[in-house]
């Protein structure tokens, strides 16, 4: 049976649409709603008539949205039914299959990638961005720092959270993991090592170990970090860099104390070692909390990464570092031998949304709301499963009751849900008891995805056995 959405629930997610004309906006508006999967896919729209009496306008101005829905592969008619919602190329371009290897099955249920789909206001500033890019078409291009009208805006989110920052210790990268592989160029090779967390980001970890830096690991705990035992780690094996996640740390979701950041800030300083610490979480504080002061406030010599693929979306591929002043030169000099800057068009982007906090608002509103009902249906259908509720990120790191992780994400599949095992986390081994479920999609999928694990776990928990090995995939977030 196809779902529906009511005249009510359309008109209160279009909210004050553009009426200049009011077609116009009205369609751009359902656009972005489905584009973003706010209305689902397949999902019959109300008529024209219910929806044209709750929005309050002429039955042409509906009339025309939907005609231009349908014109641009947004909706189709179907005889005798109705108008029902698509994407232009069908469900295999609302998500990137080549990142789920063997899973073509438009029904399955993508819960490997911790990233959501584009919040609203994100083609508005495409569009706002396009009038402003013809001033740059007279130069090169090549900006290998990044735009300084996006340096200083980065700049300024740093001061705004206790840290002062000048615009030139902020370089402009193709996304986070860029950050990272470029930090690594720059600071180690195959003679150094780097400690790392465990259970850790695993894309972050091999693009440090692409420099042929040798890892060490020390483990998060369910409870947070063992600060005894990075201390102990640290003098052993003195360590060049020390890369963690202090802000809801992927996939655990803790987040570090500004007396925890003090302590670990002296043990690093003891032993010479650099902190890169990922950031790319810590705008999503989804319950109104206040967060620590940046790590680099207690330790100046901190290099750190930030992230738009999580604050914004991962579409716009661009990241930063915010490094000391003395270390700007050499990661510039490195950078020049992987790309020579991020693409001028995203970079207006980024600029226009880190001057409007809107849109970031709204992207916690609703992964707040997934969180919710992702958690709701984990407790329901899943009660023997522990997990803490992070206060933000996109992720529940869950503890089964059995070490059966990877039989789980392989029985998981075959029911049309692709989760992460924590092995795939796991910086030297082990972590089979975990599995990470993102809130990243819309609720009623996470909902249903659920109920699918469930399914899952029971066949796993009956089997016995760690069951067959699960594929290879890349991992995204």
């Amino acid at each position: 049976m196809s779902q529906t959405i009511s005249a009510t629930r359309v008109a209160t997610l279009v909210g004050a649409f553009d009426r200049s004309p009011a077609y116009a906006g009205l369609a751009e508006a359902m656009t972005e709603l489905i584009g973003d999967g706010r209305i689902g896919l397949g999902v019959r729209l109300p008529s024209e008539r219910d929806l044209t009496e709750v929005l309050d306008v002429s039955r042409t101005t509906v009339t025309r949205a939907y005609q231009l829905l349908r014109d641009g592969g947004y909706a189709e008619a179907r005889r005798g039914s109705g108008t029902f919602t698509q994407v232009p190329g069908g469900r295999s371009r609302a998500h990137d299959r080549a990142l789920v290897p063997g899973t073509g099955d438009g029904d399955t249920i993508d819960l490997n990638c911790a990233a959501a789909s584009a919040p609203p206001g994100i083609a508005a500033a495409y569009a706002a961005a396009v009038t402003e890019l013809p001033a740059y078409l007279g130069g090169h291009g090549y900006f290998p720092a990044g735009l300084p009208a996006l340096q200083a805006a980065i700049a300024e989110r740093y001061a705004a959270r206790g840290l002062p920052t000048d615009p030139g210790q902020v370089v402009v990268t193709a996304g986070a993991l860029a950050a990272a592989a470029l930090v690594a160029q720059a600071f180690t090779g195959p003679r150094d090592r780097v400690l790392v967390e465990s259970p850790v980001y695993p894309n972050a970890t091999q693009a440090i170990s692409n420099s042929g830096a040798r890892l060490r690991a020390v483990p998060v705990d369910p409870g947070g970090w063992d600060l005894d035992a990075v201390g102990a780690a640290l003098d052993e094996v003195r360590p060049t860099l020390a890369y963690l996640i202090p802000d809801f740390q992927n996939p655990t979701g803790h987040v570090m104390s500004e007396a925890d950041r003090a302590t670990y800030a002296r043990h690093l300083r003891r032993t010479g070692t650099v902190a890169v610490v990922d950031e790319a979480h810590q705008s999503l504080a989804l319950d109104g909390q206040e967060m620590p002061r940046p790590f680099a406030a207690f330790d100046p010599r901190t290099i750190t990464l930030g992230s738009a693929s999580k604050s914004h979306w991962g579409g716009l591929r661009l990241g930063w570092i915010r490094a000391p002043h003395e270390q700007v030169e050499r990661l510039t000099r490195a950078r020049l031998g992987l790309d020579l800057g991020a693409p001028v068009m995203e970079q207006l982007v980024l600029t226009r949304l880190l001057a409007n906090d809107d849109v970031v608002e709204r992207h916690r509103d609703r992964l707040r709301e997934q969180r919710d009902a992702l958690l709701a249906a984990i407790t329901a259908h899943l009660p023997d499963w522990r997990f803490r509720r992070a206060g933000g990120g996109l992720a529940a790191w869950c503890e089964l009751p059995l070490a059966r992780g990877t039989a789980l994400a392989t029985e998981a599949e075959r029911r049309g849900v692709v989760v992460a095992p924590g092995p795939a986390f796991a910086a030297e081994g082990g972590l089979d008891r975990f599995v990470r479920v993102p809130w990243s999609r819309p609720a009623p999928e996470l909902e249903e995805a659920v109920r699918r694990l469930a399914a899952a776990w029971g066949v796993v928990r009956e089997q016995g056995a760690a069951g067959p090995r699960r594929p290879a995939r890349v991992m995204v977030a």
